[in-house]
């Protein structure tokens, strides 16, 4: 009887193993593509065209003007009267040539013009008969009503008047003779820094006249530190400010004659009663009493 000899050495059957392998290995390759390394964010660009920019950079009006003659950059704490006063304009053309809607309305860093636009000279004020009866002073905050006169009175010689009296020769066709605006005593000199004029002491009510020939460009109480306040302009070099009056008798635009009584004296917006004087010469202020008569 023959015997089966059973081979326990038979190789075994690899195919099951290497089905293992290789689902591993398709494991590992998977698991590898759907790893991600981050080393940092990732750059993105929106193509959409919603693309941040840096805020834009605001002009303001007139920036290419800055820094030329007749032009003036405002500061912060600017109004335009004060602008149009320290420039020697009427603050109606001043806001004219800078088409400005609203003349409160300034922004620190515009750019204003404050020459006519023009090398024509605008013409000098020419004195005239007021046109037609006022029956109301000027409205302005703080002003006495007072009955304004229906035509400018010449030059008076009363005692009120001061005689006009030329002032100290000088060359020049604009050059203006200029009268005292009130009689009382000077109680603070002329001080460019601290004092644009002269302060002339006085009584509640008190006159306040015309110094020369010339046109209201501004009555009112708008200007800070002036109170009840008028501005005459007399021609292109010249204006005269009259501050702190009680009452004002005259309106803008309106033409008056040297001598004219165009206010009453007051103490508004200061310490005591007086009248502040100023005479400007393109828009610079300079000493009033240089340019009056001695007493």
């Amino acid at each position: 009887m023959s015997k089966r000899v059973f081979r326990t050495d038979r190789p075994r059957s690899t195919r099951p193993v290497w089905q293992g392998v290789a689902a591993m290995a398709v494991l590992l390759v998977a698991a590898g593509c759907s790893t991600t390394r981050v080393s940092g964010p990732a750059p993105v660009e929106d193509r959409g065209g919603n693309v941040t920019r840096p805020p834009a950079v605001v002009v303001m009006p007139g920036a290419e003007n800055a820094g030329k003659p007749g032009y003036y950059t405002v500061k912060a704490g600017d109004t335009l009267f004060r602008i149009a006063l320290d420039s020697g304009q009427n603050w109606r053309d001043v806001q004219a040539w800078n088409n400005l809607t609203n003349p409160n309305a300034l922004e620190v860093g515009q750019v204003l013009r404050v020459q006519p636009p023009s090398a024509v000279a605008s013409t000098p004020a020419t004195p005239a008969t007021a046109t037609g009866p006022s029956t109301s002073p000027v409205a302005s905050s703080g002003v006495v009503p007072r009955p304004l006169d229906s035509a400018p009175p010449a030059a008076s010689t009363s005692p009120t008047t001061p005689p006009p009296t030329p002032a100290p020769a000088s060359a020049g066709a604009d050059e203006v003779t200029f009268i005292w605006p009130a009689t009382g005593s000077v109680v603070t000199p002329f001080d460019e820094a601290n004092n644009k004029g002269v302060s002339i002491a006085g009584k509640i009510g008190d006159p306040v006249l015309a110094a020369a020939d010339g046109r209201v460009v501004y009555a009112g109480a708008g200007l800070r530190g002036y109170g009840n306040l008028i501005i005459l302009k007399h021609n292109n070099t010249y204006l005269t400010a009259y501050a702190h009056n009680q009452a004002l008798l005259v309106r803008e635009d309106q033409a008056v004659r040297q001598g004219q009584k165009i206010a009453e004296m007051g103490s508004s917006d200061t310490d005591r009663v007086k009248l502040h004087f100023e005479v400007r010469r393109l828009g610079k202020p300079v000493d009033p009493i240089a340019y009056l008569p001695r007493k």
